[in-house]
Formats: C-alpha cells, structure tokens, sequence
C-alpha cells in the first residue's frame, strides 16, 4: 500500500476500480448515469513565496527538505471530502500551498515556525491529508504565502513503556505503521477509523478522532496521556501523571486543536495487549428504533459490568437494504429486512463476554446472524471511501456528515436531519445512518447522502450540508462528533459554544499565536 494518497481520489489507486457491472446496473436505475472526465494534471497558481522566505526555510531543513515542485504542492492541496475531490477533478487546484516543509525532529518545527513569525507566512500542518471538513485550507490573505509543514519524516516510536502499559509515538505514523511497531512488543492501540491506512498519530489527535472499535478502546482523546507540542511561543509540554488535580486538564485545549495553537510533535498513549481473539458477528432487529433501544440497554449495562463489546454499531433500515444488496453472497441475513447490527468482541475472555452479550441482545429482541456477517462487515470496513470515487466517476454524489447527542433525543435528531438531507436535494436522494460510537449516555449517528450530482454538485452538497447542520443545531445535537470543525463547521461553532467559548478559544489563540501563522481561517471563528 502506497503512503502518498492520489491527488484526485482517496487512497491507493491500486486499491480503486469501476463499478462492479451489477452494482453499476442498480446505480443506473436509481440515479442514471454519465461517466465523468478528471482534469488529471491540472496546472497549479505558481509558489508565490519570496526567495528569501525559501532560503530561511532551507537554511533551517536544507533544500531538500524545501518543495516547491507541483507534484509536491498537488499532494497536499486540500483534503478528501467530497468537495474538495470533486474540485481538484475539474481542474481547480487555488488552494496549493506555495512550499512544502519536511522537518525531522520537534527542534526542526520549532524553527519552521520562527521562519513563519518573522516572515508573517501562514503553516498548514499535514499527517495524512485525510480531512474531511476544510482543515487544511488555511486562510491566504494577508500573509506572505502558505506552506505545508508535512510531518511525514516524524515517525519514530520514541519510548515503550510496558510497565506503564504507554508509548511515545510520533506525529507522522500512519495508523498501520503505528499498530505494526507496537505489535512488535505485543501491545495495540485499538484505534481504527474508515481513515485508518493514511491518517496519522498527530491527525487522530489534533481533531479528536474516534475509531470503529471505540466501544472497547474508547476514543483517541481518551487514549492520549500526554503531548509534546511546537508554539510560535515555545514548546509545551503536557502530561506528566496519569491524571492530576492541577487545574483544567490543558491537554484537552490542545487535542481537536487542528494545528491552530501548536504542531503535535509527539503524543504519549495508553495500550493494551493484543487481543488473543477477535469476533465480529452480525443481529438484526426488527426497526433502527429497536436497535437503537437495544444498543442503549447494552451500553449502559455494559459500562457498568465491564461486558461492553468492543465494537457496536447499527444501521438503520435503509443502509441495512443497501449493504444486504451489495454483499448478496454472503450468507447468515434474514430476508424479512429490518436492521443490521455489527457487534465484535476482542480480548482474552472473548466467550464469556459474548456469552453475557448474546444473552442481553436476545432479551432486546435481537435475531443473531453469525459471524459471516461480521467477518464481511471487518473485510470492507475501510472500503467505503473507495465506493465513493467510483460513484464520483459515474456523476453521483457520494457523502458523509456525522452528528451526537443524548439517548432521548436520538429519534428527533435522526429524523430531523434526515429530514433536511432529503428536503434539500430531493426525491432522488438516498438518505443512510448508522449508529457508529455507543456511549452511556448517548451515541453518534453517522449519515451518507447518494445523489445525482446535477450541474454544480458542490453547490449542492453545501445547500444539503448547511440545511443538516441547522437541523443538529436545533435538536440539540452536535455540529460534528469525530470529523472536527476544520473550516466547514467554524460557521456554527459558536452555536454550540457561545460566545464566551469563542472568546476564550480566541484567547488560546492569541496567547500561543499571537500572529497567527498557524492554520488561519481553520477552528477559531
């Protein structure tokens, strides 16, 4: 698997392909179908940084370390959102950072951004490039130019500590690369986002990631003991205990921080062993409201008697139709409909566990399905994005948004925004949601929107996005539970924090970066 995603899709072009022809033919009576053209190559705005400013830069990481080729500059222009991909496939690339900087150690970065200061030159950090919600478009007026800082050279496992049962990890390692050093000493992280084969330890951090086996391993943030990061004010170290009654946990300003207060340059996390077995397995219930009342008896109980599964997630009546039909050679589904739930078990006392499960999932009206099910759900689980680009190669619309909010009020805010999605772009549309993170008081319901893409798809999305957002915002729910703020979000922020959040953000803000070189334009309203 390549570590460079491609300019215009997600991931490894290797991993991509066409349509399937029967998966094309049920496409083409939904939506109809035009095959799409892609401005591969598209010519880049010229590096508009001074000569002066690329020597600086070199005197501190020497010139190959300092990019201004278009390859480079193409790379890192954006993120993968739908938007952003179907922008860089007509052609539009204005967003291209003028440089790329690969700095190699947390001194390096720390000198990166004294350049930045003194030259007043705006810094994007980039791990994957797997955004999601405009947080790497950093705002270009009134600065010098804007870089890259790519902290791909940073990937060092700087310290195992097996007694502690943490690690030190490096901003630039990838999620696979991270698991696999750790699987060395027989630990894991556990953390597995859809973004998980090019998102990086500083990613998951800096916009509060959460991982499809969260119900065991808990959030990335939850994960996270301690921080080193890189200010234009100076370094900043977090995290010397385990936990600590030293005043607010200042840690957490910087976790979901998005690179606007400082570079993550190294991330202490808690591991566990390496699960002796693993089991995925599939239910169905009769209705996403059963489900979802299933979910919310299992996660309350199991946090109190440690029998929570490690993964845990539904999907309602039409996502569930949807799978079925794509997945029609694997066996163990009813043929009655309903709602698929994916429930996975992970550790050492996997059949105790799943004994004590099975028996609450049965009491709640639950049909176990077996483990194909779930051995096909573990098989395609970081697949959906790559579905998305050959959906986008046939003029459909393909996108996510994601939402949370408290347990009674997950009916109103599912139906509220699915509501808004289906308002908004009309009858044609399909609406999916799946509950994708469990928590005891509540959940995350996770939307994907399947649309003709029509003559401005970009436009369009926007109406439907804004349209959801507002609908969250009045439920009472959240404007985003895993994706972070990035730009896309910043608008209603404030709706969630106040007024008073804004200004003490912006007084992080001000006090870390006081010129504000970091990430402008992104988080802070």
């Amino acid at each position: 698997m390549t570590t460079e995603m491609h300019p215009t899709r997600w991931g490894d072009p290797a991993q991509a392909g066409p349509l399937p022809s029967a998966t094309r033919e049920l496409v083409e009576l939904a939506f109809g179908v035009h095959d799409t053209t892609v401005a591969e190559g598209a010519a880049l705005p010229a590096p508009g940084l001074a000569e002066s400013v690329l020597a600086d830069l070199r005197a501190v990481l020497g010139d190959e370390h300092v990019r201004t080729d278009d390859e480079s500059r193409r790379l890192r222009t954006r993120g993968k959102s739908t938007p952003d991909l179907l922008r860089a496939r007509a052609g539009d690339l204005t967003d291209a950072p003028d440089a790329v900087v690969r700095p190699g150690d947390h001194d390096d970065v720390v000198a990166l951004l004294e350049v930045a200061v003194r030259h007043h030159v705006a810094v994007v950090p980039f791990g994957g490039g797997t955004s999601v919600t405009g947080g790497l478009v950093a705002r270009r007026e009134g600065y010098a130019g804007v870089v890259s800082l790519d902290l791909g050279r940073l990937t060092a496992v700087r310290e195992i500590d097996e007694v502690s049962m943490t690690a030190v990890l490096e901003p630039g390692l990838r999620g696979p690369e991270a698991e696999a050093r750790l699987a060395e000493h027989r630990l894991t992280l556990g953390h597995y986002p859809q973004s998980f084969e090019f998102a990086t330890i500083g990613g998951f951090a800096a916009t509060r990631s959460s991982g499809q086996s969260s119900a065991g391993y808990g959030r990335f943030d939850a994960l996270v003991v301690g921080l080193t990061v890189a200010t234009p004010q100076g370094t900043w170290e977090l995290g010397t205990s385990p936990a600590n009654a030293a005043g607010p946990d200042l840690r957490q300003l910087v976790l979901g921080s998005e690179g606007a207060f400082g570079v993550i340059t190294a991330v202490r996390v808690r591991v566990r062993r390496l699960p002796a077995e693993r089991v995925y397995e599939g239910w169905q219930f009769g209705s996403f409201a059963a489900g979802t009342e299933a979910i919310r008896t299992l996660a309350q109980a199991g946090a109190r008697s440690g029998l929570m599964p490690t993964v845990l997630r539904l999907s309602d009546e039409s996502e569930t139709a949807l799978n079925l039909a794509s997945q029609s050679d694997v066996g163990g589904a009813a043929a009655d409909g309903g709602c698929l739930m994916i429930v996975g078990h992970e550790g050492a006392d996997v059949a105790d566990r799943r004994a004590a499960v099975t028996a609450a999932l049965e009491a709640a009206g639950g049909t176990p399905l077996g483990e194909e099910r779930g051995a096909a759900w573990e098989q395609g689980r970081f697949h959906a994005p790559y579905l998305r680009d050959s959906m986008l190669d046939v003029g459909v619309t393909v996108e996510t948004l994601e939402t949370a909010t408290f347990w009674s009020r997950v009916p109103q805010v599912y139906a509220a925004v699915r509501q808004a999605l289906a308002g908004t772009l009309g009858e044609r549309a399909i609406v999916l949601c799946h509950v994708s993170h469990v928590y005891e008081t509540g959940c995350s319901l996770y939307f994907t929107v399947a649309v003709p893409g029509g003559d401005d798809p970009v436009e369009q999305w926007r109406s439907a996005k804004s349209a959801a957002t507002e609908a969250m915002v009045a439920a009472g729910a959240t404007i985003t539970h895993h994706h972070a703020v990035g730009t896309d979000h910043r608008p209603w922020l404030e709706r969630e924090i106040g007024p008073l959040g804004v200004r003490v953000l912006r007084a992080v803000k001000d006090e870390l970066d006081p010129t504000g070189v970091l990430n402008p334009g992104v988080l802070v309203p």
